[in-house]
């Protein structure tokens, strides 16, 4: 009898593995049976076995490091694709974008990739040639932020519930090898935590191997990434303190470095923009909510979303100063999907001097293309379904003409994609033509990536993207997708895992400068790289 309440219970959990929550539903309405729950009742043998086994387990997630265990999974492997799609072949798009001298090298600084926000890797990213999927367990906890160090070593802005932690990770086994715990986070004015962008959200990688982040103190600090002998380590090597500068009821959201090596560019939530360095702080209040990063031009102005306009600043003798200021349609609510009323992009620069943005229309979400010289309107283009747009994402420079937008709209937190669910669908390629002042939307693909901030390796002409697809099975399976740049054509899916814990909730995909593809999920870190 025994064996067979033990055979039973296996039973079930094999078939959870493969089919999902409906065999969970069928177990407790199986439980409804008198029959059922007096032949399971366990003797107090059985009892003391199954909590030592518990105990055990515990026990051993407890005392290994973050990193030596992969994420756990959740049930539906059976019932959910491993795999759609074929091997690509590299198809180069050519794009030169400019390094900015005081960032490392463009693709390895910060989550949008170089100082003009594109969102493009010149190296390559998984062709899904017999792809490779590993998992690290990190807990509750999630690095939204990477960057590579010159030992190609990923630099990872943590956040758990307690506030922000810098980790050195190697890359190859996932491993923890270094840890900076920073400030604690504040209250986020009732903002859930992972909706609390207060210096936790943004850092950036500067020539020098050094990490710089803003604390929720409202200081900016820099933290050399290596000790003396080149090995993995996190040491505070100097603070600017801005608390003159921002009151204590406000925040640091982001930082990016000048391009002409005057300091560090800074921006508060409550909407203060300025620039700090060792001997001076200068500041401008724009009085406008700012809940994304900001991106650096080659002539020394900093582009700033806030939640009503665009707005061109630049450091002027010990000021800042406005340049120009664009208003953009900032629709009428804060959309499920977003975290402000306002635009949810940082502004991406292109190549031919144009500033491209989304606004918050209704009943459609429009990309925006502007002028960096003045500010000035080249064209807009709708995009996605009436009333189901919105993003919280950056665009993605896709070519020298060209964006592709993605479409979060109807996520509202790790809650909207349980039991099989998703969000709205789309991903979109919106071209300008500057010379003509028109732009149009030539492809639109229903994939669906609920949080993705996707990403272009200019090397194979991909754009990669986390995504989820709805599943009445109600299994939830998240995938790495592959699509062609030029045609939107899907190229292929790899299940990166399956479960709430595999939910990105707003961290970037990252391109390694191998090839390899980093995600970030609620409990740890999904890495994705070809075998063939």
């Amino acid at each position: 009898m025994r064996f067979q309440r033990t055979a039973a219970l296996v039973g079930v959990a094999l078939a959870y593995w493969a089919i999902g929550p409906w065999v969970l539903l069928l177990a407790l309405v199986a439980l409804g049976f008198p029959q059922v729950r007096s032949w399971l009742r366990p003797t107090r043998r059985v009892v003391l076995a199954w909590a030592g086994s518990v105990l055990a387990l515990t026990g051993l997630v407890v005392l290994l490091p973050d990193g030596w265990l992969p994420i756990p999974p959740g049930g539906g492997a059976l019932v959910t694709p491993s795999y759609r799609g074929s091997p690509a072949t590299a198809r180069p798009v050519d794009v030169d974008l400019p390094q900015h001298p005081g960032l490392s090298p463009n693709g390895t600084s910060s989550m949008h990739d170089d100082g003009w926000s594109s969102d493009a890797y010149a190296g390559p990213g998984p062709l899904g040639d017999e792809p490779e999927v590993d998992t690290a367990w990190y807990g509750v906890k999630e690095c939204a932020t990477l960057a590579f160090d010159s030992h190609e070593r990923l630099i990872a802005l943590c956040g758990n519930l307690r506030g922000a932690i810098m980790h050195v990770i190697d890359p190859d086994s996932m491993h923890l090898s270094a840890t900076l715990e920073l400030p604690e986070r504040g209250d986020g004015r009732g903002r859930k935590p992972w909706q609390n962008l207060c210096g936790g959200s943004y850092f950036y990688l500067d020539a020098d191997d050094r990490a710089v982040v803003a604390t929720t103190d409202r200081r900016i600090v820099t933290v050399r990434t290596s000790d003396g002998d080149g090995e993995p380590a996190l040491l505070t090597e100097s603070a600017i303190d801005l608390s003159d500068a921002i009151p204590e009821e406000d925040c640091l959201i982001a930082l990016m470095a000048d391009w002409t090596g005057k300091g560090t560019w800074w921006v508060t939530r409550d909407g203060r923009v300025g620039i700090a360095n060792r001997q001076r702080v200068a500041g401008i209040d724009l009085g406008e909510e700012i809940a994304n990063s900001i991106s650096v031009g080659s002539d020394g102005g900093v582009y700033v979303v806030t939640t009503e306009r665009l707005v061109k600043l630049r450091a002027v003798g010990r000021d800042v100063r406005i340049v120009w200021e664009a208003a953009y349609d900032r629709g009428s609510e804060v959309k499920t999907g977003q975290l402000s009323q306002g635009s949810g992009t940082t502004p991406t620069l292109m190549p031919g001097g144009l500033v491209a943005i989304t606004d918050n229309a209704d009943p459609r979400m429009n990309v925006v293309f502007l002028r960096q010289s003045d500010g000035s309107v080249v064209c807009s283009a709708p995009v996605f379904a009436d009333d189901e747009s919105a993003t919280e994402n950056s665009l993605v420079l896709v070519d020298r003409n060209a964006v592709v937008v993605e479409n979060n709209h109807g996520y509202a937190g790790p809650q909207s994609t349980i039991l099989g669910r998703s969000t709205s669908t789309g991903f979109a390629r919106v071209e300008v033509d500057a010379a003509t002042r028109t732009c149009e939307t030539v492809w639109t693909n229903e994939v669906t990536g609920p949080t993705s901030v996707a990403k272009m390796s200019l090397a194979t002409g991909l754009v990669y993207a986390y995504t989820k697809r709805s599943s009445w099975w109600g299994v939830n399976a998240w995938y790495l997708t592959a699509m062609d740049a030029r045609t939107g054509r899907h190229a292929f899916s790899v299940r990166t895992g399956i479960g709430t814990l595999f939910n990105n909730n707003y961290a970037a995909v990252t391109l390694a400068p191998d090839g390899s593809a980093f995600v970030a999920t609620l409990a740890g870190m999904v890495r994705v790289r070809d075998g063939g």
